[in-house]
């Protein structure tokens, strides 16, 4: 299902609104439920997931699906009515998600980032309103990064104070979610430079979201081209983003893991489909020895080697997941760091068997593995796409200059 037909040669169009649920999302209870429900929703997103990313159909059904679930609000705190997961268990659920369709699985991620930001910054009215929006099934989006600027932390975009409301002006890029999302988190700073969540309604006058997406990989991500154009947000929905980052806060590590765990969803796929193919297409090479593709010796080595290397990511993962609960609960330069050097190292793990899985995926599987009608290469082009969202040299960098030098990794959305 698609609701709109705008692609890059048509992008001087807006694609409109969607409309809120109609009905409270669900509210999970537990950990143990969280995952059976990811289990039970990845059943059905991998179905047409092929199909989708070959004709960059957007997940429209699916993605109202999983907002009301329950996951999309299990980091908001118990005492506003949310679930309050471990954070080990919200990389699991994206993980599932992923291994499905990482589209769908990183259209989630700034979302969660944000309820968790809100709850590093916000007020506690701000954080009734807004929580009540996420256990509702409303959905954040995005409108972060900026194409132009010299690095990613550099923006342009801006707002200025017109009493109960900002006017906010600028344009963005890379806004995952933004498509179909109900709310627009806009980065924009203020006139002393920092930077604020100023979160707009995705119908608001003004605010136009372009379907430009034109990526080769996460082809469905409802992501593109935010233009901001005297936007205005009530001071209700104007978030200091940046009190998340002017001292020790889990905040940059929770947007990191959820990326992590796109990525370990996507080598989980991979590994699944090179075994699946080996097992039911694959053909025994003509100096093997053997009659069936599955017995080749040096077949075999490579999936004990990738499943390995994935199981060292997801183990990773697992404890920073762990380590960011900790640092939530008791944010300090020390446990802060330590979730930030956790994360850092399943990032670089993650990363790279998400490449090795994906890129390994056709060496075993052989050539008839790269037939346009199996479309295998979707995954190496999501892994690719998704794992430059920050470089993993830099993360070796953090991790060298804090185990050698006692130097805490820096404070921001991507550390």
């Amino acid at each position: 299902m698609t609701v709109s037909t705008v692609k890059t040669d048509q992008a001087s169009a807006a694609v409109p609104p969607v409309a809120r649920p109609s009905v409270p999302a669900h509210i999970i209870k537990s950990d143990a439920e969280a995952i059976a429900i990811a289990h039970a929703l990845a059943a059905e997103f991998v179905k047409e997931s092929s199909k989708r990313d070959r004709d960059r159909i957007w997940p429209v059904a699916e993605l109202d699906a999983f907002s009301q679930s329950g996951l999309w609000s299990i980091n908001v705190p118990k005492v506003f009515g949310g679930p309050e997961l471990s954070y080990a268990t919200l990389a699991k659920v994206v993980e599932i998600i992923s291994a499905a369709d990482s589209s769908i699985g990183q259209v989630a991620q700034n979302h969660l980032g944000v309820v968790a930001a809100i709850r590093t910054v916000s007020d506690i009215e701000q954080q009734k309103l807004l929580f009540a929006e996420a256990l509702k099934g409303t959905r954040f989006g995005n409108a972060f990064s900026e194409f132009g600027s010299k690095r990613a932390a550099d923006f342009e975009t801006r707002f200025t104070d017109a009493g109960d409301h900002v006017v906010v002006n600028g344009r963005k890029f890379y806004s995952s979610g933004a498509l179909l999302a109900h709310l627009v988190p806009i980065v924009a700073l203020d006139d002393e430079g920092r930077a604020w969540y100023a979160i707009a309604d995705r119908g608001a006058p003004g605010l136009t979201v372009i379907d430009d997406w034109s990526s080769f990989g996460q082809r469905t991500t409802l992501s593109g081209t935010v233009i901001i154009d005297n936007v205005k947000v009530p001071k209700t929905h104007l978030v200091p983003g940046y009190k998340g980052y002017d001292k020790p806060t889990a905040d940059g590590a929770i947007f990191q893991i959820i990326q992590v765990a796109v990525d370990t969803g996507i080598a989980r796929a991979a590994i699944d489909e090179t075994v699946h193919f080996v097992r039911t297409r694959s053909r025994a090479w003509i100096d093997s020895g053997v009659d069936n593709a599955w017995d080749d010796p040096y077949t075999i080595q490579a999936i004990g080697d990738l499943t390995l290397r994935l199981h060292a990511a997801q183990a990773l993962l697992e404890r920073a997941g762990y380590a960011i609960d900790k640092a939530v609960a008791e944010p300090t330069a020390e446990t802060v760091a330590h979730a930030q050097i956790v994360t850092a190292e399943a990032k670089i793990l993650s990363t790279e068997i998400a490449i090795a899985a994906t890129n390994k995926l056709f060496e075993l599987a052989g050539t008839r593995s790269t037939l346009a009608e199996h479309n295998l290469d979707r995954h190496w082009r999501n892994a690719r796409t998704h794992t430059l969202h920050d470089p993993v040299r830099w993360k070796y960098s953090i991790l060298g200059k804090y185990f050698l030098n006692g130097e805490k990794p820096p404070l921001h959305a991507w550390s």
